[in-house]
């Protein structure tokens, strides 16, 4: 008989033991302590390329024609809602040759909101010129992250398309002071020629541009020397500069040229993830939510404490557990 209590305090004082820490564990989940802890977050501004070509109907979106900036804010709303608590992000535009800061990075979870509602107003028709001249366009975006006493990585989300077309042997020059440079350079679109949409500076359609209605690419060399053309030469209808794809090329050469990555936005595309690689991210002290741990916790030593409460034995008034088995011994 001896025996059988000690068993049934022992047993009984291991399941109390059990359920003071569900109590305790539970009661800090509740709390929702948030210690700052260093974790490696995003830290940078997003800038939107909102040229003409990013109208063009060459993605798709639920199985729908869309337009490469729809699809580009469609999984940029999808990574903002993935993004960690404590990530720091911006958004920016670019257009004809200069990108400009419309948010200043801020924390994702508590401007959650407001981050949202400005992509969501973020078109064409804040173009304040017609150009597209990306790789200047990249330049100033670094340019201004380097002004930025954080300075932000920066994710340049583009078609690539120059608009007027580049000369073969122009290279964009670095900024100075952008010593401090980190982030990527996002491909989107097709690789095969689509119609661009035209637009009024409403945002009205307006058809589509047509060879008559764009710089074409300047003349090559040729062997018998350099070709020679006056400006209606270079609008010849043999050119394609009225259509667009995705200059892929061209990108991964100005990311290479700045040191930048390079990565092409696919249906598939993990843009969140994206967002949290090395180039991207730096050690911030940001609050960090424990209560997931604890309350997962709490809820295994609930299973450890009633599993015993249910296994242990009732002793009858001869001293024999009901089963037949004795504990006098």
């Amino acid at each position: 008989m001896i025996g059988a209590l000690r068993l049934l305090l022992d047993r009984a004082a291991g399941a109390r033991a059990a359920w003071l820490a569900v109590v305790a564990l539970t009661a800090l989940a509740l709390l929702a302590p948030r210690p700052v802890l260093p974790r490696r977050v995003f830290d940078g501004i997003v800038v939107l390329d909102i040229t003409q070509s990013m109208n063009t109907l060459d993605t798709l979106l639920d199985g729908r024609p869309a337009s490469r900036l729809a699809f580009a804010k469609a999984h940029l709303h999808r990574a903002l809602a993935q993004l960690p608590c404590g990530a720091r992000l911006g958004w920016g535009v670019f257009t004809e040759y200069r990108s400009y800061v419309l948010v200043l990075p801020v924390e994702v979870c508590g401007n959650y909101a407001e981050l949202s509602a400005a992509l969501d107003r973020i078109d064409g028709t804040m173009a304040w010129a017609g150009g597209s001249e990306i790789g200047k366009g990249l330049m100033s975006a670094l340019r201004i992250a380097a002004r930025i006493p954080e300075h932000p990585a920066i994710v340049f989300l583009t078609d690539g398309h120059e608009a007027p077309p580049l000369r073969p042997d122009f290279v964009p020059a670095i900024p100075d002071e952008a010593t401090d440079r980190h982030g990527i350079v996002v491909g989107v679109g097709a690789d095969a020629l689509s119609p661009i949409p035209k637009f009024d500076p409403i945002g009205r359609p307006a058809g589509v541009w047509g060879p008559q209605d764009v710089l074409q690419a300047p003349p090559t060399e040729t062997s018998a020397g350099p070709a020679t053309a006056t400006a209606d030469d270079s609008r010849a209808a043999g050119g394609t500069e009225h259509l667009s794809s995705l200059k892929e090329a061209h990108l991964k050469e100005l990311a290479a040229l700045t040191g930048l990555g390079y990565a092409r936005l696919q249906p598939s595309t993990d843009l969140a993830g994206m967002l949290q690689s090395d180039r991207t991210t730096r050690s911030l002290r940001v609050p960090v939510d424990i209560r997931m741990p604890l309350e997962a916790a709490a809820l295994l030593l609930l299973v450890l404490a009633i599993g015993p409460i249910r296994r242990l034995p009732r002793v009858g008034p001869a001293g024999f557990a009901k089963g037949g088995q004795s504990y006098l011994m």
